[in-house]
C-alpha cells in the first residue's frame, strides 16, 4: 500500500508502507531507503 508522508514543512515522500510508529509517525520505503514522517490525511476525490 502506498502512503504519503511529510518531512518538515514542505517536503513530501510517497512510498510503500512499512509500519506505524507509537509516536503517530509512519515509516515508508522508497527503493532501499526508509523515511519517517507525519502521515498526510486522506481526502475524498470530488
Amino acid at each position: 500500500m502506498l502512503k504519503t508522508i511529510t518531512l518538515g514543512t514542505c517536503v513530501s515522500v510517497q512510498g510503500t508502507f512499512v509500519r506505524a510508529l507509537p509516536n503517530g509517525k509512519v515509516e515508508v520505503r522508497v527503493g532501499q531507503q526508509l523515511f519517517t514522517g507525519s502521515p498526510v490525511s486522506q481526502t475524498a476525490a470530488a
